[in-house]
């Protein structure tokens, strides 16, 4: 997946523009939002602006946290829902019980390879999670895509993008041992985030024209006209 979507040979459109696609992509993991994906975008980035006025790229973030679903669209060649959404968990190591259906790892070659299948596997305690390979996802690609058109984000908003779906560790506290000192600090910002995430989900519609300037002018500060995907 990594070599076939790194590439960012897929297309080359806005921030605003890949909002708007996201509209013709169904999210099969989250049964209990009939609106459109971009109202989740802008009822989450609305949420947080609420509660976080200062911290505008903490806005943004609420925005673009799911453009990678656009995995799922024909234009990005229509992967399936498993290799898209739901939840993201380290590989190379013993796999938690905190990951949902874990039981299912039992058909997991890697279950019954003593290299992965102990706490640490492959890595070392501390060793920080840009150092740690994790199950591909949306996640993951939105974080590459951002990194690769060089967005102006600071860390923490890279960070919440990239494991915003790991929910081993931000709900159950899996993992810990992995993380280095700023995984830490960075954590913090990610429990904010989820909140926003799991509970800003509404039936009352954000008026998109009415925000649309607002969130423009934010991607017009911390990412380039038009990126590669």
């Amino acid at each position: 997946m990594r070599q076939k979507h790194l590439q960012f040979n897929k297309a080359v459109m806005s921030i605003w523009d890949c909002c708007e696609l996201l509209n013709e992509c169904v999210d099969d993991s989250d049964p209990d939002l009939e609106e459109p994906q971009i109202q989740h975008l802008l009822q989450t980035a609305e949420a947080i602006r609420l509660d976080y006025p200062d911290d505008t790229w903490f806005h943004l973030v609420g925005l673009i946290h799911d453009l990678g679903k656009v995995l799922l669209h024909p234009l990005f060649g229509e992967e399936p829902q498993y290799a898209v959404v739901g939840d993201t968990f380290p590989v190379g190591c013993a796999f938690d019980p905190a990951i949902v259906h874990t039981e299912l790892f039992k058909d997991n070659p890697d279950t019954h390879n003593p290299q992965f299948s102990t706490k640490l596997g492959i890595y070392q305690e501390k060793c920080g999670l840009d150092n740690v390979v994790m199950s591909w996802g949306h996640d993951e690609y939105m974080y590459q895509v951002m990194k690769h058109n060089n967005t102006t984000l600071p860390p923490q908003a890279l960070f919440v993008i990239r494991y915003h779906s790991f929910y081993a560790l931000h709900q159950a506290g899996a993992y810990k041992h992995l993380l280095s000192e700023t995984d830490h600090e960075n954590l913090q910002w990610l429990e904010k985030f989820n909140k926003f995430d799991l509970y800003s989900k509404s039936k009352v519609r954000v008026d998109t024209d009415e925000v649309y300037p607002y969130y423009q002018s934010l991607i017009d500060k911390y990412f380039p006209k038009v990126l590669r995907w």
